[in-house]
């Protein structure tokens, strides 16, 4: 079999010009590469967009794709305009893929494998903590006289007392609240093909078992959603799974219903658990755990310890203006 007859007609179609001109061998990289070794969907629609800009300036400079150099790349990289991240993003993309060149024989070097990216140090995350007293006006303004108010009640606190994402809380079957002889266990199903039970306290255990009763899945098959969706305003469940962006605009929703800043989010939740957590004392290696982090210094980025050490601090310098309300 010729290697072009590899390469699927559908994808073949895709590829960047740059590309296709540079024979079969490069076309079978790149699909190599974003169909066969990037499984995230996210991050391979991150990295094909950022080879695909690239090779796309490249082009415009009239560049064959065997003649690109560390310091073309390092040139496309000062004219980026987008912030720190995304082109450090962008330049761990062009080392991916550039390596599947060489490895497959399309180039010699990796042209990016040299360039420096600029120093970024992320102390703590953007993300906004939802507070003690937010998180309880939440809960507490849910009506939850009807099948949809328990869901969303149970799905604010699964969010508070497992520090998951919205996610993987979608994600949930049935068969995954667990129940073995002596408590309750949830199974997440993280990103990273990661998978974690986590422990289910007693009030969490009651609001998920009363929205269960509501809802009429005892005894219902395993595989069945645990979280349904709604018929809009109607209060009644569909036979579909919820999913992230659902999950999302739920919190949305009762946020706003609740009178508590549009700016929180489900992340929010993550943040306040595990500063929370943190702030009692709890070892980070426990919480990280509990976060589905793989290493401590992303758990850290959502401890919100510092912020308010800081508030406390420049509240107390000497310097002070009488202010009129606005």
């Amino acid at each position: 079999m010729s290697l072009p007859a590899l390469i699927p007609q559908s994808h073949a179609q895709k590829l960047p010009s740059l590309i296709a001109s540079a024979g079969p061998a490069a076309g079978f990289a790149f699909d190599e590469f974003f169909s066969g070794r990037l499984r995230n969907p996210h991050t391979r629609a991150a990295y094909r967009l950022a080879v695909c800009r690239f090779l796309d300036w490249v082009k415009a400079q009239e560049v064959p794709l065997e003649r690109i150099t560390p310091g073309m790349v390092g040139a496309y990289f000062d004219r980026h305009t987008s912030s720190t991240p995304t082109r450090k993003l962008h330049l761990a993309a062009l080392r991916a893929f550039f390596d599947v060149l060489v490895t497959r024989h399309v180039l010699i070097l990796n042209p990016a494998a040299s360039v420096h990216g600029e120093r970024y140090q992320v102390i703590e995350g953007k993300t906004p903590e939802i507070t003690l007293d937010q998180a309880r006006t939440l809960l507490l303004s849910i009506n939850t006289q009807t099948t949809v108010g328990l869901r969303d009640r149970a799905i604010v606190a699964v969010m508070l007392f497992t520090a998951a994402r919205a996610g993987a809380i979608a994600k949930l079957r049935l068969k995954h609240l667990i129940h073995d002889g002596s408590q309750w266990t949830l199974r997440f199903e993280e990103k990273g093909g990661k998978s974690r039970e986590i422990p289910v306290r007693h009030d969490l255990q009651g609001f998920l078992l009363d929205y269960i009763e509501s809802a009429g899945f005892q005894g219902a098959p395993g595989d069945l959603p645990l979280f349904h969706s709604a018929y809009r305003t109607s209060g009644r469940l569909t036979a579909n799974a919820m999913t992230g962006v659902d999950l999302c605009r739920m919190v949305k929703r009762r946020l706003k219903d609740a009178g508590l800043p549009q700016r929180l989010s489900p992340h929010s939740f993550r943040v306040f658990t595990i500063t929370d957590l943190l702030t009692q004392g709890i070892p980070l290696e426990d919480v990280q755990f509990l976060a589905g982090h793989s290493d401590p210094r992303t758990t850290r980025l959502y401890d919100r310890r510092q912020k308010r050490v800081t508030r406390n601090i420049v509240e107390r310098i000497s310097l002070n203006f009488e202010v009129r309300d606005a």
